[in-house]
C-alpha cells in the first residue's frame, strides 16, 4: 500500500502563517486533496532512480549512532511551505541524516539551522529551528524544496538522476501561483532552476548574483548553507540575511518585520 500524501493547506499569500508537513501520513477525504497534496504524494512513493532508492534505504536501516533509536523517513522528500508563497528556496537534495531522516526537507541538519534561522529573521517563518516535522514550524510566504528529491550517496546525484526529479520541481513550481522570487542554494541547484525557468543569458554563479526571469520574477543566488560553507566563513550570517532580505524586497512581501539587532 502506497504512502498517503502529507496535508499541505491551501492558502493565499499574506494570509498568515501556514504549517505544512507536521504529519507524514494522514487520511483525506477527495475533497480535501489539492495539487500540491496530490503532487506530495506522487513525490513520496517515487522509486524511478535504483541507485538512490538503495542508498536512502540503506541509510534509514544503518542509521547514525545519534539516531539508532528513530524511525528514518527513507522516502523521497516533497517541499513544504505556504501554497501562496510569493518567495521559493531550492536547494540541492536531502540530507541522509537530515530530511531522509525526519521526512521534512532541510530539517534536522546543519544546513536547516541556518536555512530556517535566516527564514525567520527575515519574517517567513515562526521560529528559527526546524528539528522535525511535528516540532510546530510554519512558513509564512516561503516555500522550500530540493532539485532532487531523494538523499543521493556523496550528496552527488547523477545528471540523468536529476533530470529524472525534474518533472516534480517543474509541477511544484507550476502550483505556485503566487511565485515572485527563487533563491537558489548552491551552484546545483542555480544550474537546475536555470534550465527549468529559462534564463537568458545565464550570469555565472555567484553569492547575491541576481538575474530577471519571464513574467516578472527573479532568480537570487546565495552560497549553500553547508558546513563546509558555513564553518569555513564562505558564507555567514549576515551574507544568508542579505540574500532573504533582498528576496523579501522584491517579491513586495508584507507581513512581519524581519527580526533585526541579532
Amino acid at each position: 500500500m502506497g504512502v498517503r500524501p502529507c496535508r499541505t493547506r491551501s492558502a493565499t499569500a499574506g494570509a498568515g502563517f501556514r504549517r505544512a508537513g507536521t504529519a507524514r501520513h494522514r487520511t483525506l477525504s477527495a475533497v480535501d486533496v489539492s495539487p500540491l497534496d496530490e503532487l506530495t504524494g506522487e513525490i513520496t512513493q517515487c522509486r524511478r532512480c535504483p541507485r538512490l532508492v538503495a542508498w536512502r534505504e540503506v541509510v534509514a536501516t544503518e542509521r547514525r549512532p545519534a539516531f539508532a533509536d528513530q524511525a528514518y523517513w527513507g522516502r523521497p522528500v516533497p517541499g513544504f511551505g505556504d501554497p501562496g508563497a510569493r518567495v521559493v528556496v531550492v536547494g540541492l537534495a536531502p540530507a541522509a541524516h537530515g530530511g531522509n531522516r525526519t521526512g521534512r526537507v532541510f530539517t534536522g541538519d546543519r544546513s536547516g539551522d541556518w536555512l530556517f534561522a535566516a527564514l525567520w529573521r527575515a519574517g517567513m517563518a515562526n521560529q528559527p529551528t526546524s528539528v522535525s516535522v511535528d516540532d510546530g514550524l510554519e512558513l509564512r510566504g516561503a516555500y522550500v524544496l530540493a532539485a532532487v528529491r531523494c538523499a543521493p550517496p556523496q550528496n552527488k546525484p547523477t545528471p540523468a538522476e536529476r533530470d529524472e526529479c525534474r518533472p516534480f520541481l517543474h509541477r511544484e513550481l507550476g502550483l505556485l501561483e503566487e511565485l515572485r522570487v527563487v533563491v537558489a542554494l548552491g551552484q546545483f541547484a542555480y544550474q537546475v532552476l536555470a534550465d527549468e525557468l529559462g534564463l537568458r543569458p545565464r550570469p555565472k554563479f555567484g553569492h547575491g548574483v541576481e538575474a530577471a526571469l519571464p513574467h516578472g520574477r527573479t532568480l537570487v543566488c546565495s552560497y549553500h548553507p553547508s558546513q563546509q560553507n558555513t564553518f569555513t566563513g564562505k558564507l555567514t550570517q549576515p551574507m544568508l540575511d542579505a540574500v532573504f532580505n533582498r528576496a523579501r524586497e522584491l517579491a513586495a512581501f508584507k507581513g512581519p518585520r524581519p527580526v533585526s539587532g541579532l
